[in-house]
């Protein structure tokens, strides 16, 4: 960085810069899931992962399919599929080590989300992965979340992003593609397209 900076270090700091919140949205959270937060859940088709890896580092992982891919098992445990992905397992790993999880789930369109935050365990139970069989194909495994927290988000992050917006929207001309990034970064040579091939031929045959 060009210049030193001051952090603020404790919530003492930040309460000085930061209004107290109103009640109403202190006390928000609920302990388990009501008829809404359910109904949101069957409905979304991608949310994001929250949890802490080894040395203490945040990661966010992507997750996405069918609507309802989110099963709701009771007011307390929701349960989704770990699909193919890179394999090398970020998420599952940091919940084997941190199980604390934080979800945010979406609704295309909708500007509101749905945060919950609970305590996460990785199974290959057969009764559960049964579940999850989608276009014949089984899941590598399920996760089941006890819930701890749930609440809505409200919808000021994605007004102000127009995330929905189509007039926002980017084209592929806008940005380079997947292949053309991997062969600057890693400094490949083969030529970008063969790259974004292999990668399309790849998202064809393993999407589940």
């Amino acid at each position: 960085m060009d210049k030193a900076y001051t952090p603020l270090t404790s919530i003492a700091a930040l309460r000085q810069v930061y209004d107290a919140p109103a009640t109403a949205i202190r006390d928000k959270a609920l302990p388990a899931l009501d008829k809404h937060s359910k109904h949101f859940i069957s409905l979304s088709p991608f949310f994001c992962i929250s949890t802490q890896g080894q040395e203490g580092l945040g990661d966010v992982s992507p997750r996405g399919g069918e609507p309802g891919l989110v099963h709701v098992l009771d007011e307390t445990h929701i349960a989704f599929p770990d699909r193919p992905g890179n394999n090398r397992l970020d998420t599952l790993v940091n919940l084997i080590n941190a199980p604390g999880i934080g979800m945010l789930f979406f609704l295309p369109g909708i500007d509101e989300m749905l945060r919950l935050n609970g305590i996460a365990s990785i199974t290959v139970d057969e009764q559960l992965m049964q579940r999850f069989v989608y276009e014949g194909k089984r899941p590598r495994a399920v996760i089941v979340v006890e819930v701890k927290e749930v609440y809505m988000h409200c919808s000021k992050a994605l007004r102000r992003s127009a995330l929905w917006n189509p007039e926002k929207q980017l084209t592929k001309k806008d940005f380079p593609s997947l292949g053309q990034i991997a062969r600057d970064q890693y400094k490949l040579l083969t030529p970008a397209k063969l790259i974004d091939l292999a990668l399309a031929q790849d998202a064809k045959r393993n999407l589940y």
